[in-house]
C-alpha cells in the first residue's frame, strides 16, 4: 500500500467525524460535504510526515473551512435573514440511518442549530469545537486567531446564549409522537381550541421559504395554531418523519416533498416548529429513507 492509498483510507476512517463537525458548524449539509472535500484535497497535498494526531489535523482544516465560509456569508448578506432554517436531518419514523448517527450525536436537534446560526463565526467555532468534540482552547485559539483565555470567553458567550435559548428538549420518542399526532389531528379537523391545547403558550414558528418563497415568523399558541388551520386547508399529505432524531413530520403536494417541519418538545408540549419549505433546498436533500 503506498503513502496515497493509507490516507485515503485513513480519512474514509475519520470523514463521519469531519462531517459532524462541519455539519455542526455550518447547518448545511452540501457545505458540510464541500468542506470535508476540501479537508481531503489538502491532505492529499500536504506533507503529513510530521503529524502525530491526523484527526485533530483534519479536525483544524475543516474547522478553518466551515470558519471562512461562515464570515463569507456575513459578508454577503447585508441583513440577517429574517426567518433561517438549517438543513434537516430527515428519517423514517421506525429508526435512524446508520449513515446519520454520528451527524446526530448528542442530539443535534434542528432548534439548537437554529440558535447556533445567531453566533458569531468565532463563537459558533470555540462553542462546537469544545462544548460538542471536547478539542482544548489551547487548539482552537489559533484557528480564531485568539489567545486561550479569548477562546475560553467566546465559547462562555455562546453557552450561555444556547442555554437560554435551546433549553433541553424532552428525550422520550413515544412521548413526543404522541404530542405530534394530537397536533396533526387537530390540524386536521380544524379544531383551534386542540391546537392551543398542544402548543406551549409562547411557542415560536418558523417557516423558511427561501429567497422566493414565503417566510412565516409566529409566535404564541394563539398565533401558530392560526397559521396551523391555514396550512390545513391546502390539500397536503402529512407523513411522520425523525427529523434531526426527533419525532417531526414531512408534508407531500401532489405526491412530491412540500415542507420538513422539525418539532421540539418541552414538558408535554410543543415549545418550537421549524418548517423548511424552500423548494431548491428540500430538492437537494435525500428523501428517499421515507419511501414512496
Amino acid at each position: 500500500m503506498d503513502q496515497q492509498e493509507w490516507l485515503a483510507r485513513q480519512f474514509d476512517d475519520h470523514r463521519p467525524h469531519l462531517r459532524a463537525v462541519a455539519y455542526r458548524m455550518l447547518g448545511s449539509l452540501s457545505e458540510a460535504d464541500d468542506a470535508v472535500q476540501d479537508a481531503w484535497l489538502r491532505l492529499s497535498r500536504a506533507d503529513t510526515s510530521e503529524v502525530e494526531n491526523l484527526r485533530g489535523w483534519l479536525t483544524t482544516v475543516v474547522a478553518r473551512v466551515a470558519l471562512n465560509v461562515l464570515r463569507g456569508r456575513r459578508t454577503r448578506r447585508e441583513q440577517p435573514l429574517d426567518v433561517h432554517v438549517p438543513d434537516p436531518i430527515v428519517d423514517s419514523a421506525d429508526g435512524t440511518d446508520p449513515e446519520h448517527e454520528a451527524l446526530l450525536a448528542d442530539s443535534v436537534g434542528l432548534a439548537l442549530l437554529v440558535v447556533l446560526e445567531t453566533l458569531t463565526p468565532a463563537e459558533r467555532l470555540a462553542f462546537v469545537l469544545h462544548d460538542m468534540f471536547a478539542v482544548p482552547f489551547e487548539e482552537i485559539a489559533p484557528i480564531v486567531e485568539r489567545s486561550p483565555e479569548a477562546t475560553r470567553q467566546l465559547a462562555s458567550r455562546a453557552r450561555r446564549r444556547v442555554r437560554g435559548a435551546a433549553p433541553v428538549p424532552d428525550a422520550e420518542l413515544p412521548a413526543q409522537w404522541e404530542v405530534v399526532d394530537a397536533f396533526l389531528a387537530a390540524a386536521r379537523d380544524g379544531d383551534f381550541g386542540a391546537l392551543v391545547a398542544v402548543l406551549d403558550p409562547d411557542v415560536v414558528l418558523r417557516a423558511d421559504g427561501g429567497p422566493t418563497g414565503l417566510s412565516r415568523h409566529a409566535q404564541g399558541a394563539e398565533a401558530v395554531a392560526g397559521q396551523a388551520l391555514l396550512w390545513s386547508r391546502v390539500d397536503l399529505t402529512m407523513r411522520r418523519a425523525l427529523v434531526n432524531g426527533a419525532a417531526g413530520m414531512v408534508t407531500f403536494l401532489h405526491g412530491q416533498p412540500f415542507s420538513i417541519a422539525a418539532v421540539t418538545i418541552r414538558n408535554g408540549k410543543i415549545a418550537e416548529i421549524d418548517f423548511l419549505a424552500d423548494p431548491e433546498r428540500i430538492a437537494r436533500l435525500d428523501l428517499t429513507v421515507l419511501g414512496d
